[in-house]
């Protein structure tokens, strides 16, 4: 299995602080089945305002890091795009994005306001020949009222990948209920750890095993594979 919604990179978002957490939450998922990995830290101007230097820099970190002490990593990266005023200057420029593989890229919505140009945003990536990845969409609480905008976010051209932690209670019934919901209808392309920290890989652990993601992976037909590099 491949996982490539993760924030296992050192010191530069909300998860992994340093190398030797990132080497812990490595071999976390590797317990778990994920033999290949693709890191993608947030990108939000407000909170993480990184780029393609500042990721270049912790990846580059953690493999030194984990080299020196004896440990050897593989591992892409890619980014975790918030969808605001910085991402839209980075389309209206034409920046390169960094991808997931070819040209899909994962975005995400604030979690706090329902975002009001997702339209706009969807044709300009389109228009530039990205395919957009939306993040745990389930987690978006003001769509819960309007679980038919699901469709629409298809309609759109977005995939959708869930956050596994959402098919159990971690984050709230409510999420729960939405994305069992979306898995029953067939609504998710993917699915990922979304891994930021030792809770997260403890829960992982508490409610899954290898054997059980593999056979959820190969029940709904997760397209994570199309991502790989191998």
């Amino acid at each position: 299995m491949l996982d490539f919604h993760n924030h296992l990179l050192p010191g530069i978002d909300d998860g992994s602080p340093n190398v030797e957490t990132s080497i812990s939450l490595f071999h976390g998922l590797k317990s778990l089945g994920f033999s290949e990995i693709i890191c993608s830290p947030h990108i939000i101007a407000d909170t993480h305002p990184n780029n393609p230097e500042t990721i270049g820099n912790a990846a580059q970190l953690l493999k030194s890091g984990a080299q020196d002490l004896g440990v050897e990593l593989d591992f892409r990266f890619a980014a975790e795009y918030m969808m605001d005023d910085t991402f839209q200057n980075l389309l209206a420029t034409k920046q390169p994005l960094l991808t997931l593989h070819g040209k899909r890229v994962l975005v995400e919505f604030s979690y706090i306001q329902k975002p009001s140009r997702v339209e706009n945003f969807s044709f300009e990536l389109q228009i530039q020949g990205y395919e957009p990845v939306l993040a745990h969409p389930e987690r978006y609480m003001y769509y819960h009222k309007q679980i038919g905008f699901y469709e629409h976010l298809k309609d759109l051209g977005f995939e959708l990948q869930l956050n596994l932690l959402s098919l159990t209670p971690y984050y709230g019934k409510e999420v729960q209920k939405v994305a069992q919901h979306l898995l029953k209808n067939g609504m998710y392309d993917f699915a990922c750890t979304d891994m930021h920290h030792e809770r997260h890989l403890q829960a992982m652990q508490h409610h899954f095993t290898a054997e059980s993601l593999e056979a959820l992976f190969a029940e709904h037909k997760f397209k994570n594979q199309e991502l790989s590099a191998l």
